[in-house]
């Protein structure tokens, strides 16, 4: 494995689905509007990364991190979101090409011999996933309420305090 060019941001922020899909694109497009508001912040040491799936690859991009938040649509979900610690695991993902950042996550201790760093995993709820469908209203309020919750979380991070607990500003 080759050592990266540059030095890498602690905070990873992982999105990904397929634009093509209605609110699959959530995690896509919370990762956007991020990009956009990050810029005007304070905040720094966050790397924004986006896919239509996650990959075995992916599990080169948690090293040297200190945290990584996973997003992605749910449809079974609470609305507006839900937020769980994950931990890796070997999982029916886990020989597929698309896998699950518990089985990403299991492939980076199965490659380095550690642990990953903390990882958790923000779920926008959804509604429709249909080809050619553009993002319904109702996940369009849940990423707004979604976005506004990432940003507490990075700011979380990036003040070292403690990060905020899986579930506690769902509803919020």
């Amino acid at each position: 494995m080759m050592p990266r060019a540059e030095p890498v941001a602690p905070v990873l922020v992982f999105g990904w689905g397929n634009p093509s899909r209605g609110d699959d694109a959530l995690g896509p497009m919370l990762l956007e509007q991020l990009d956009a508001l990050l810029a005007a912040t304070p905040l720094r040491g966050v790397e924004l990364l986006t896919d239509f799936q996650l990959q075995v690859e992916h599990a080169l991009d948690l090293a040297a991190r200190q945290r990584v938040l996973f997003v992605d649509a749910s449809l079974n979900g609470a609305a507006p979101f839900e937020v769980t610690a994950l931990t890796a695991a070997r999982d029916m993902s886990f020989s597929t090409h698309a896998m699950s950042p518990q089985a990403v996550m299991q492939v980076f201790r199965d490659l380095h011999g550690i642990e990953p760093p903390p990882c958790t995993l923000l779920a926008i709820r959804g509604e429709r996933f249909e080809l050619g469908e553009p993002p319904s209203e109702a996940a369009r309020a849940n990423l707004a309420l979604a976005v506004a919750w990432t940003l507490r979380w990075l700011a979380a991070q990036n003040s070292g305090g403690a990060p905020m607990i899986p579930g506690e500003a769902a509803h919020a």
